[in-house]
């Protein structure tokens, strides 16, 4: 009895209002590294780059926004500081900011001309700040955390409403040896209070890590996963699994994150889908020797992320000039084209559902169209609102009792999508095994 009610708990367990809505609506948005290092050449700059280097004479942060809006990503996560400590806005509690920027005579704001460009194009704006500063003197000190929480504060207030605060563990050494200790609880407090509706990413975060920065997004993404994982996200929802205890030494990078094995040895499940960042080049800031990926490898990975029940963060860096290369331009704008183009026809709006053994662990879905029709995609989704509960499914070609299944998988979630090859005028999705009863199930066929 203790494993059936621990397993009907995980099933409830749901997401918040702010992480359903970044994964219904904001499923996909880019990334944007700018800083010293787009001048200097470098991925990782050392704090002590004089402000005068940036100047990025041909600034057009409506370029970068049309650009994101023909990739259909819905927003744009700005680095406000990297791990050089240089502010891409006026802080009033640092001078290595826009303040001895050339740019606009050193009354420029890269994140105002970011967030104001969203918002002309329908956009949502976020930001990275990063928790590494090589620039301050307080780092690797108590007041640092201070300093931090005040350079938030500017841009938690100063830029209209934010959708996704990105904050990694990044930590060095500060100019007395000593590593910071992050308030990462004190952070997240000021991120509730000044933006209600914004989510947080971090590695232990209420949008966490996927555990990579290839794409990949893993053969089975659970976002009810352990407490012990995601411990900044407060809001645990279940009790410890009947054998908890030993559950130690977990990481983003694990394939068996949320596996039943594993929860049934937690301390208790909260609800934290994982995110997929990657650079559309080899590196995260502009090079300009480097080449943007080819177009396959950008729409598979949008299918294994966006359609692998993760988030997509797609890096694309501005030039010197201040614009998305034209080059990676171009590539949006394919990758774009692609994704309409694959997912604009839905062929299951026509078709007849019949659905057994409905609200049950194990229903059978078929799908049954007007005429023989070639399928490459089918797209599932669960009802994620009220939790993820699908373990195992199957995708049959035809309505019949005896079926060879052409697919198997795992997990469902937010979104599946399923790349295959039927022509057929039926199609069965077998739901062999769930945490709790499947009531709803939406399926597209494309």
């Amino acid at each position: 009895m203790e494993m059936e009610r621990f397993l009907e708990s995980a099933a409830r367990v749901k997401p918040n209002e702010n992480q359903l809505r970044l994964l219904r609506e904001t499923p996909f948005y880019v990334f944007v590294h700018f800083s010293p290092n787009t001048f200097t050449d470098l991925e990782w700059g050392t704090g002590k780059e004089d402000p005068a280097v940036f100047d990025p004479k041909k600034l057009d942060c409506d370029q970068w926004a049309r650009a994101v809006k023909d990739a259909g990503a819905s927003g744009i996560v700005l680095t406000a500081k990297h791990h050089d400590g240089f502010c891409l806005w006026q802080s009033r509690y640092t001078e290595h900011c826009m303040k001895n920027s050339p740019y606009k005579n050193g009354r420029g704001d890269v994140v105002r001309e970011a967030s104001d460009a969203c918002r002309r194009h329908g956009l949502k704006f976020g930001f990275y700040l990063s928790p590494w500063d090589r620039n301050s003197e307080y780092y690797g000190t108590p007041e640092y955390n201070d300093y931090y929480k005040n350079q938030l504060t500017e841009l938690l207030t100063g830029y209209g409403e934010i959708f996704h605060v990105w904050f990694d563990g990044a930590c060095g050494e500060g100019p007395n040896g000593r590593k910071q200790e992050y308030d990462f609880e004190g952070y997240i407090e000021l991120i509730r209070k000044y933006q209600p509706k914004a989510t947080f990413f971090n590695d232990a975060g209420e949008v966490r890590w996927c555990g990579n920065e290839s794409g990949s997004s893993g053969h089975s993404q659970w976002s009810v996963v352990p407490k012990e994982l995601c411990f900044l996200n407060k809001e645990v929802q279940t009790g410890a699994g009947p054998f908890a205890g030993g559950l130690r030494g977990l990481y983003n990078s694990d394939s068996d994150l949320g596996t039943l094995p594993m929860i049934l040895r937690s301390e208790g499940l909260v609800f934290s889908p994982a995110e997929t960042d990657m650079s559309i080049r080899p590196g995260w800031f502009w090079h300009e020797h480097e080449e943007p990926k080819s177009l396959d490898a950008l729409f598979d990975t949008y299918i294994r992320t966006v359609g692998g029940n993760t988030t997509f963060n797609l890096n694309v860096p501005p030039d010197r000039n201040g614009l998305f290369d034209t080059r990676d331009v171009e590539r949006l704008r394919e990758l774009g084209e692609k994704i309409r183009e694959s997912f604009s026809d839905d062929l299951a709006a026509d078709a007849s559902v019949t659905v057994t053994d409905a609200g049950t662990t194990h229903p059978c879905f078929v799908l049954r169209l007007p005429e023989k029709r070639k399928i490459s995609y089918v797209v599932l989704a669960e009802d994620i609102a009220s939790g993820q509960r699908v373990e195992l499914f199957s995708i049959s070609e035809g309505a019949g009792i005896a079926r060879f299944a052409e697919y198997t998988g795992t997990t469902i979630g937010s979104k599946k999508i399923i790349p295959i090859e039927l022509e057929t005028d039926a199609v069965t999705i077998d739901i062999r095994a769930a945490r709790g009863p499947v009531e709803r199930l939406s399926v597209e066929l494309y």
